[in-house]
C-alpha cells in the first residue's frame, strides 16, 4: 500500500487526499505536524531532503515530493487527467499558475492569520498578500466565467490544485463575495460525491 505523509491542514496535502478519495485509491495516511518541526527530523529528511509535505512513498519505496508532481503521477490514466496533449498542457498552465500565483498569497495570508494568530510583525506582509491574492482571484473568475471546471467541461487536478486553498480563502482574510464564478465552481466541487472537506479544527 501507497504511504503518504502529510497534515490535512495543509492545502497542498489536503490536494493530495482529495484525489486519493476520488480515485478510491487505498493508502496509508501518516500525519506530521510541521510546526512541531516533524518534517525536520533525521528520519523524514532521509526521505525527503528538503523537509516538505506532501510525500509520497510507492511499494517499490520510490519516493515523490511536490504536491502537483504527486497530482500528475496519481491522476495517470484516469479521467482527472487528459490524453489530449494540449489539455494536459492546460492542466500544467493552472498548477504552475496555482503554485506561483495563488498560493504563494492566498496560502501565505492564510497560515499568517490562522496559525500565527495574525501577529503585529507580520500585518504589513499579511495586507501585501491581499492584493495578489485578489488578482490571482480574478483571472480564475474570468475563466470560470466561460467554462464549468478550470479547462473546460473537466473536472481535472487543474481544479484539484487551485480547489485546495481557494475554498478556504476566507481563512486568509479573502471574501469570495465579488466571485460569483468562483462560488459556483466551488459548490460544483464540494458536490462530487466522492467529495471529502478539509476538517475543520476551529
Amino acid at each position: 500500500m501507497i504511504k503518504i505523509y502529510g497534515d490535512l491542514q495543509s492545502g497542498n496535502c489536503y490536494k493530495v487526499k482529495l484525489l486519493l478519495n476520488l480515485l478510491a485509491i487505498d493508502h496509508h495516511w501518516i500525519k506530521v505536524d510541521i510546526l512541531a518541526k516533524e518534517t525536520q527530523q533525521a528520519e523524514f529528511l532521509a526521505l525527503n531532503p528538503n523537509g516538505k509535505i506532501p510525500l509520497l512513498v510507492l511499494e517499490n519505496h520510490e519516493v515523490l515530493s511536490e504536491s502537483n508532481a504527486i497530482l500528475n503521477y496519481l491522476a495517470q490514466n484516469t479521467a482527472y487527467l487528459p490524453d489530449d496533449t494540449f489539455k494536459r498542457a492546460k492542466v500544467l498552465q493552472w498548477q504552475f499558475f496555482e503554485q506561483y500565483s495563488h498560493e504563494p498569497y492566498i496560502a501565505v495570508a492564510r497560515f499568517i492569520n490562522k496559525y500565527l494568530g495574525l501577529p503585529t510583525d507580520r500585518l504589513t506582509e499579511y495586507q501585501q498578500k491581499q492584493i495578489g491574492g485578489h488578482k490571482a482571484l480574478a483571472v480564475m473568475e474570468q475563466q470560470l466565467q466561460h467554462t464549468p471546471y478550470l479547462i473546460g467541461d473537466e473536472y481535472t487536478i487543474a481544479d484539484i490544485s487551485l480547489y485546495a486553498y481557494t475554498h478556504v480563502a476566507n481563512e486568509g482574510g479573502f471574501s469570495l463575495t465579488d466571485y460569483p464564478a468562483i462560488q459556483t465552481w466551488l459548490s460544483r466541487i464540494s458536490s462530487h460525491p466522492a467529495h471529502i472537506a478539509i476538517p475543520n479544527t476551529n
